[in-house]
């Protein structure tokens, strides 16, 4: 997917990521993990260029966080994920979003510009009842929310986050 240098533009300057860069991120997707020692062994690169290079990466925000992904129905936590289309008036748009955006319950936010301004949220409940109470009590109130559609996911094909991939 990625050959040579890749720019990223951060907010006042751009940045390159190299090969080396790429090849960090990638391992740190598979296992973030790993040592800084043993990812430079994975990668025949010294300790301290894989520190180095790591926390350049932190610092530009290009690392975001580290974290668990937590498999729910395997710990005995049910969920109802739901996918929610919120049709706003458009001048209210980035209000309602930011809003939902807030939300625990939500787990991802997007606006999208088709035949109407409308977001779509990705939300989770614990029953029907929870998901119900949410919309009514939590977005349907909301200045500029026009009308809601629900649409409860039954069946997951794929879930994943962004992958980097390096051809050889």
């Amino acid at each position: 997917m990625w050959k040579g240098h890749v720019s990223v533009k951060l907010k006042n300057n751009v940045t390159s990521l190299d090969d080396v860069d790429l090849k960090i991120l990638q391992a740190l997707q598979e296992d973030s993990r790993q040592t800084f020692t043993a990812l430079g062994e994975r990668l025949g690169l010294a300790h301290s260029t894989i520190y180095d290079r790591v926390r350049r990466m932190e610092e530009q925000k290009i690392i975001k966080n580290y974290t668990a992904l937590v498999d729910t129905e395997r710990i005995g936590m049910k969920m109802i994920t739901s996918l929610v289309t919120v049709y706003t008036e458009p001048r209210e748009t980035e209000k309602v979003a930011a809003r939902l955006a807030e939300s625990p319950e939500v787990l991802e936010v997007y606006t999208s510009l088709s035949e109407e301004l409308l977001i779509i949220a990705k939300v989770v409940a614990s029953s029907q009842e929870s998901l119900h109470e949410f919309i009514a009590n939590s977005v349907a109130p909301l200045p500029g929310v026009l009308r809601i559609r629900t649409s409860i996911v039954t069946k997951k094909l794929k879930e994943s986050l962004f992958s980097i991939k390096k051809e050889s």
